[in-house]
């Protein structure tokens, strides 16, 4: 098998070239993401219990507190085991109770404490989601899994992506490319770590914790992770918009005055994009919705310093310009007056 070869913009690929190219980076990617998800179908449990943090504390009461309830048997057998066994010892002592009686209390101690080292010491603080059936706990590890290699791997596939069509761009599109290839997987990444900390936690108490003195609130693995990694992977890709909307710049088909005098048919997609995001009540709608507006306003911001610099470029330009016509035009009087003279 050959390896991939630098390809420059001088070049000249047949098909059959370009196919094998794009054979040899999509066998590149499918490599590390197979990488990746071992890897973390390895650290499944770390992970796991990474997407757990956003839960709530465990439930005092219903059958979400049955763990804190067996922790608390577990104590009252243990203690009740100790005291069976004070009583065997004071009945073994007292020469009115017969033996068998000790006995019985002796038995009956080592019972309640077989009973008591069952059950758990301690329970867990934090709330964790519910698995039906018998293989929901595999399937739901291996879409965790594949969902964080997905994004530790992202990085690579940006980059085979853009190392696939760089070659075909002059310079000055190499430019504009080179940057967007180290920045977009950057935005990503920051787009999923925003929504772990500032989205997820309040969307998910809130969610849970509303009306929850009238049901018994069980939350089910597949459909959390499922709703709290799609929600990751959604603010990640909507933290791109600003690369791409300077990428429309740069071709002429968008400018910050556009999407400034479009704001109100920006929010109406933004309201739409946020109904399509997992999560269709309002709350989390309005978490969503949030940080959307403000990539929106960012996206202007960004796009206005972009056009103050060209401007200030381009005055420099013609200044420049302006500067060396005049030189050319006093040159050339001066050679006509040297003439005139001789």
């Amino acid at each position: 098998m050959t390896t991939l070869r630098p390809i420059r913009h001088e070049d000249r690929l047949s098909i059959v070239d370009h196919l094998d190219e794009l054979r040899k980076r999509i066998l590149v990617c499918g490599g590390v993401l197979l990488v990746a998800f071992l890897f973390c179908f390895w650290q499944n449990g770390a992970l796991i219990g990474v997407l757990n943090r956003a839960l709530p504390d465990a439930a005092k009461t219903g059958l979400g507190a049955q763990q804190g309830t067996n922790a608390d048997l577990g104590k009252a057998f243990r203690n009740f085991s100790v005291q069976l066994n004070q009583l065997r010892t004071g009945l073994a002592q007292s020469p009115s109770v017969s033996p068998q009686a000790a006995a019985a209390a002796g038995r009956l101690a080592k019972e309640s404490s077989r009973i008591g080292n069952m059950l758990p010491k301690e329970a867990d603080a934090q709330a964790k989601p519910l698995t039906i059936g018998v293989s929901e706990s595999f399937t739901t590890s291996l879409s965790v899994a594949g969902y964080f290699a997905l994004l530790i791997t992202l990085p690579v596939i940006l980059y085979e992506a853009y190392a696939y069509v760089i070659p075909a761009l002059d310079r000055r599109e190499r430019g504009l490319a080179l940057p967007a290839m180290v920045f977009s997987p950057l935005l990503f990444i920051a787009g999923t770590v925003f929504c772990y900390f500032a989205i997820v936690p309040p969307a998910i108490h809130f969610l849970l914790g509303y009306n929850s003195q009238h049901f018994q609130i069980l939350v089910q693995a597949k459909s959390y992770y499922k709703f709290e990694l799609i929600l990751m992977l959604a603010i990640g890709l909507v933290f791109e918009v600003p690369l791409v909307l300077l990428g429309l710049r740069k071709a002429g088909m968008v400018s910050a005055k556009t999407l400034t005098l479009n704001w109100r048919y920006a929010l109406v997609l933004i309201a739409i994009g946020a109904a399509a995001l997992p999560g269709v009540d309002p709350v989390s709608m309005a978490f969503e919705t949030l940080p959307l507006v403000g990539v929106y306003l960012l996206s202007i911001l960004l796009l206005k310093i972009a056009d103050h610099r060209d401007g200030v470029r381009a005055a420099a330009e013609a200044a420049a310009v302006a500067a060396a016509a005049a030189a050319e035009d006093a040159n050339g009087e001066t050679s006509a007056e040297d003439d005139e003279e001789s």
